[in-house]
């Protein structure tokens, strides 16, 4: 157990309190996946700024805030204490799968990355502007952002997880325990994507149907945290007495992971409505917006449709005869 990487700290935890989860620890991977994302973030805004766009500082603060949240838990002892204790790794998880994703959505940064990024010119190879719509409507996306698949999947990886071996598995090595803290996220981020609706997506349902999809998830979360809660014996091996720091109630810490679980299911619950909200309110004065953006994008596919065909024909060698 003591040659393992990221267990280096065995045996020198201290009692969880506070002031340990406070100590800086970063976790690398995440620390520079959080300030990458940030910084494309910000680049974008400012290149928006540039043009004389504005962009709602609502969406800039709920996407900082969204950053912050993955560092938070992610560097600090807290991920230290996520390694021996039931109740730590839960609040990892539960941030990770449902507030990080939700602030990060309310930022809408696949809009950000349509607005900021430039269109390729004309007979130019696709660049990134037109992957990213090309990524958008492909059937893949369409799949995995459908509630058919990300509400089993929301639902699935808690279950799974902890109710079979697959969670000790992973948390044997430190790749396996960043893949399932990447995956909380990606998750997260898949079942909250059609319900917050700010960025485009393949799948828009109407907001009464959103609120539909978030509390088809949450009943089933609920009901994982209760099962945790009541538990006689230890779900997994990870977290083990000589794992946890010295005087911890195993049983009492499993049970303080369940109500955490359970409890959690509210607080992103109560967000997502207040948002939707909003959202709806906003949406008849959007929809006008959107049928004179739709005319601009159906210009869009037509002049590249257009701009194929010329392509097409000068690959051939017969060039059509100038106009005029």
């Amino acid at each position: 157990m003591d040659g393992m990487t990221g267990m280096h700290h065995h045996g020198e935890l201290g009692p969880f309190s506070l002031h340990a989860v406070l100590t800086w620890s970063p976790d690398w991977p995440f620390l520079l996946g959080s300030l990458l994302a940030f910084g494309l973030y910000v680049a974008g805004v400012v290149r928006l700024a540039r043009r004389g766009d504005r962009w709602p500082i609502g969406r800039m603060v709920a996407f900082t805030f969204g950053v912050l949240t993955i560092v938070a838990i992610t560097c600090s002892g807290l991920n230290d204490y996520g390694m021996a204790l039931f109740s730590a790794h839960m609040i990892q998880h539960m941030v990770l799968s449902m507030l990080s994703p939700i602030l990060l959505l309310l930022g809408a940064p696949i809009t950000l990355a349509l607005r900021a990024l430039r269109p390729a010119g004309k007979g130019r190879p696709r660049g990134a502007r037109e992957l990213l719509v090309a990524l958008l409507h492909s059937r893949y996306v369409k799949v995995i952002s459908h509630p058919a698949f990300t509400i089993p999947l929301f639902i699935a990886s808690l279950y799974g997880l902890y109710f079979t071996p697959l969670f000790d598995t992973l948390m044997q090595s430190r790749i396996g325990h960043l893949a399932m803290m990447v995956h909380f996220l990606g998750v997260g981020l898949l079942f909250f994507w059609p319900i917050m609706g700010v960025d485009p997506g393949p799948h828009r349902p109407g907001h009464v149907m959103r609120i539909i999809e978030l509390f088809m998830g949450m009943p089933f979360h609920a009901f994982f945290g209760v099962a945790v809660m009541m538990a006689t014996t230890p779900l997994v091996t990870t977290f083990n007495a000589a794992m946890a720091p010295p005087g911890t109630d195993l049983m009492a810490d499993q049970k303080l992971a369940g109500g955490i679980t359970w409890a959690f299911g509210e607080i992103p619950t109560a967000v997502v409505l207040i948002a939707l909200v909003f959202q709806w309110a906003k949406s008849e004065q959007r929809q006008a917006t959107r049928k004179d953006r739709a005319a601009e994008r159906d210009g869009d596919a037509e002049l590249v449709a257009y701009n194929a065909y010329l392509a097409s024909l000068e690959k051939r060698g017969n060039r059509p005869a100038q106009a005029g």
